[in-house]
């Protein structure tokens, strides 16, 4: 079912008066989702590199032209959403495509049940010489801001990720709801980035961003995501330093390292038995 903005913002700000982390969860199948949502997830994400990701492919296949980024997240709906009954799902939306007229796109995610959205594919893992030719040839991050002030005056949740300062600002201006402070890719796991931040450099770039959000905005909620943010107890370690800092999304985290380990030690079990002698 979907939940107005409001709803959803007075859900996340009980959860932080009751001093309790925000949960978001990104989800690539429809039991990923639903056992977030059995766990306790405040919010669940969907979009394709979630799809790839559990395909055993790394998230980066989501910026690559292996398929429509926004028609997959359509398709991922009929998947999710019928199965998630009490959490809020919010579409990974690809503001960068020229093929989309994104008002009538947006509609039609929140015609089709989503709550909100994501930026996702996005264009701020992308960086160098190919990077300044998106911008210069309008398929820049921009285009994703543009998309979330679209959506936020539709009514839809926002929550974009934002990878430094100067977006942080541009974002909530446009009217987002929360910041996902995005620090690399996760680096844990079989498909893992190799390139990541140490926990102090991912620290300082999460509170850098929380604290250009908040020029903008006091109200601003700021949740962290990527890069060495990958277990529970490394995360927990990282909040006790960054005083503000609501919570955490994790979709490698939450479905992708799980799974590896989890089936990797059934069949394992299964292959210790011994038969009769």
């Amino acid at each position: 079912m979907a939940f107005t903005r409001e709803e959803i913002l007075r859900r996340l700000r009980a959860q932080i008066a009751a001093g309790r982390t925000i949960v978001g969860a990104g989800a690539g199948t429809g039991i990923s989702a639903k056992f977030a949502e059995a766990g306790g997830a405040d919010i669940i994400i969907i979009y394709n590199s979630g799809r790839y990701r559990m395909a055993g492919r790394g998230s980066l296949a989501g910026l690559l032209p292996y398929g429509d980024a926004n028609g997959i997240v359509v398709e991922m709906a009929s998947e999710v959403l019928p199965i998630v009954k009490q959490t809020p799902v919010l579409a990974g939306v690809c503001g960068t495509d020229p093929f989309r007229l994104m008002p009538v796109f947006l509609k039609q995610l929140r015609e089709i049940g989503f709550s909100g959205v994501q930026n996702f594919p996005t264009v701020g893992l992308i960086d160098g010489n190919f990077r300044a030719n998106l911008e210069a040839t309008g398929m820049g991050y921009d285009k994703e801001v543009e998309m979330i002030h679209l959506a936020h005056q539709m009514g839809m949740f926002t929550s974009p990720y934002v990878f430094d300062a100067d977006q942080a600002r541009e974002m909530t201006r446009a009217g987002a709801d929360q910041l996902v402070a995005h620090v690399g890719l996760t680096t844990s796991g079989s498909i893992g980035a190799g390139v990541a931040m140490t926990l102090d450099e991912a620290i300082a770039k999460v509170m850098e961003i929380a604290e250009a959000g908040r020029q903008v905005r006091s109200d601003i909620i700021v949740i962290c995501h990527g890069g060495p943010f990958d277990e529970p107890d490394q995360v927990g370690v990282a909040l006790k330093r960054m005083p503000g800092i609501a919570g955490f999304f994790g979709a490698s985290s939450i479905e992708r390292l799980p799974t590896e380990r989890a089936i990797r030690a059934q069949v394992e079990a299964f292959k210790s038995l011994s038969l009769a002698s």
